[in-house]
């Protein structure tokens, strides 16, 4: 099974992912938050930190782009081009209300002959670039029903591989992922497909393989927010099948080590943002926004969460992320 890293807006970045490298299993692939580029296709100086290959070493990285004109996409895959990347990918997965309002995102679901132009001109331009599209879809912007046709423009393209989230664009991240509309997905794409939704613990990735023993990739976000050791505890339950002994952590670090790994985690992720970010104003903003995920670690009751919420200088940041590390118990077996 190949493991890929859900773009998230404002937390995935390069210093997040260089961190969950460092520390944790390394995920086989990772996708930029997207990168918005402007007519021309000309990016911000921020997105091109994103993309740096200095600022990303050793990882296998993918641009992500979010735009419905070709000429702008393709100006930024020239730019992308130059940094040494081959493959770009396409964010129509976005339910974000203000972005599908532009007829992004999973906003441009819902214009299917203006995306079969886009991606005729995208796919075009592409080859003659010697570079490779892969997208990042919804099922469509309303309805699941919606999904079938978009199905049969992919189709016609040389799409490198497919990344399909089984949700409408209204449902955001609520309702259950729809696995019927997803097996539709598999059954009709010409190109390799990527699983991603709601994949939080070993048991949930093993109901999605059940499900679909042909699968190969899954794209992870919250769920590996939320657990950073997700990765070692689905390899350990892996192990424990083949074995069959059911013991599905024999391969993971015990609680002590687990926190240890955690807190050094934690420490280069905010030291790394202090340096690169003035003020402890933007700072804590970073870190309380994954503290959000981060606590679920933790058996809190929400005191200890409120207490890194109202933190607002570095020093009371540091003395409330203390108090978690050196009061609460890790939860056993994740989430």
């Amino acid at each position: 099974m190949k493991f890929y890293l859900a773009p998230m807006e404002g937390i995935t970045g390069y210093i997040y992912r260089n961190a969950y490298h460092r520390y944790f299993r390394p995920m086989d692939k990772y996708f930029t938050p997207f990168l918005s580029p402007g007519q021309a296709g000309e990016l911000r100086d921020r997105d091109v930190k994103e993309i740096l290959p200095e600022n990303n070493p050793g990882l296998c990285l993918v641009p992500q782009l979010l735009t419905n004109r070709a000429e702008a996409f393709l100006g930024a895959a020239r730019l992308l081009a130059q940094y040494g990347y081959r493959e770009v990918n396409l964010n129509l997965g976005c339910p974000s209300g203000t972005v599908a309002a532009k007829k992004k995102g999973a906003g441009f679901l819902g214009f299917p002959e203006e995306l079969d132009q886009f991606l005729e001109a995208v796919c075009r331009g592409m080859e003659e670039l010697g570079m490779e599209l892969s997208i990042k879809t919804r099922l469509g912007r309303r309805e699941p029903e919606e999904f079938s046709a978009l199905l049969e423009i992919y189709k016609k393209y040389p799409i490198k591989e497919l990344i399909i989230h089984p949700r409408v664009q209204k449902d955001f991240y609520k309702n259950t992922p729809n696995l019927e509309a997803f097996a539709l997905g598999m059954g009709k794409s010409a190109c390799p497909v990527c699983y991603n939704g709601d994949i939080t613990s070993a048991g949930s990735l093993q109901a999605v393989s059940a499900r679909f023993p042909e699968l190969d990739r899954v794209m992870i976000g919250r769920g590996v927010l939320a657990d950073p050791f997700l990765l070692e505890r689905v390899e350990a339950a892996g192990k424990a099948v083949c074995r069959g002994d059911g013991a599905d952590s024999a391969a993971l670090p015990d609680s002590k080590e687990q926190r240890e790994r955690l807190r050094r985690f934690h420490d280069a992720l905010f030291g790394e943002y202090r340096r690169v970010m003035s003020g402890d104003r933007n700072v804590l903003f970073k870190m309380k926004e994954l503290w959000s995920y981060l606590i679920l670690c933790f058996q809190d009751d929400g005191k200890y969460l409120k207490k890194i919420g109202k933190a607002r200088t570095a020093g009371e940041y540091e003395a409330a992320v203390a108090a978690v590390f050196g009061d609460l118990e890790m939860r056993a077996g994740g989430l």
